[in-house]
């Protein structure tokens, strides 16, 4: 069996060509292959499926085994290896629904993906400075001083396994503007570090969490914005640089706002093909 290893801004993932759909694994096989000492390594496995009605199809799992959710690094590293297989074209779906994306460039071994996310629907306030809410995984967004400063891992943890997201549980993402910076509405460049529950520790980067920081980032001060004007943020993970666009749709509910045309932008590499 062959594997191939691909990161996007440091989230890196074991991926199968299934299109014949004779590759099966069990969750103790897939927590065996991403263990880190004991396996090859990784924060997920994805398998790239045949689809009768699109490109292609995207099966995700987390480092536990566990799935059943939309991964945004991993849905830019899975269309850099389908274009490796040949593709031209990148409508797919995955778990939270139906994805497109495209090449946008060439930056030495890194394949820059664009791809499209679903549409965000409403969100939750907790705390003034917390945001829950879902693009394609469910993501509690806080907003702290310095991000370096901040306890990733344990009050990530602790956030994860709060009794109000049993029995799912949620990633945690903490984001902070450049120092020197602050949150109003023209400052559109974040930090952000993320908790992953499955992975069940802090990852270089998580895209659905970048997106849910950028949108949170603004909801936390969108006043002056005008009305269905694009929004864009440059965001800085633990190592790279992405990026998210979209469409907001304000109202005076939060859980009837709206966020269209959500796009989010990076690097997608090739690290290795394993065979087992």
């Amino acid at each position: 069996m062959e594997l191939y290893k691909y990161q996007g801004a440091g989230n890196d993932f074991l991926i199968a060509d299934n299109r014949d759909g004779n590759t099966f694994f069990s969750k103790e096989e897939i927590s065996r292959l991403c263990d880190r000492r004991y396996g090859v390594g990784a924060d997920g496995l994805m398998l790239l499926e045949s689809s009768d009605i699109h490109d292609f199809r995207m099966v995700y799992y987390n480092a536990d085994g566990s799935g059943g959710m939309m991964c945004g690094n991993g849905g830019r590293c899975i269309v850099a290896f389908a274009a490796d297989l040949g593709y031209s074209h990148f409508d797919f779906e995955a778990a939270d629904g139906l994805h497109s994306a495209s090449i946008v460039g060439l930056d030495g071994r890194s394949k820059i993906v664009r791809l499209k996310m679903k549409d965000v629907e409403g969100f939750r306030v907790i705390d003034g400075d917390s945001y829950f809410l879902d693009t394609g995984t469910r993501h509690l967004v806080r907003f702290v001083q310095d991000v370096d400063e901040c306890d990733v891992v344990g009050e990530g943890r602790r956030i994860r396994n709060l009794p109000e997201f049993a029995p799912e549980g949620t990633n945690a993402d903490f984001v902070s503007a450049l120092k020197g910076e602050n949150l109003a509405e023209t400052v559109r460049t974040i930090r952000v570090r993320t908790y992953e529950k499955g992975v069940e520790d802090e990852t270089f980067a998580c895209g659905t969490g970048i997106v849910a920081s950028a949108i949170s980032a603004f909801c936390h001060s969108y006043e002056g914005h005008k009305p269905e004007e694009p929004v864009k943020y440059e965001v800085f993970a633990k190592k790279d640089r992405l990026a998210v666009d979209f469409v907001p749709s304000l109202s005076g509910n939060e859980e009837n706002c709206r966020f269209s045309e959500v796009w989010l932008t990076g690097p997608a590499v090739y690290v290795a093909k394993i065979i087992l």
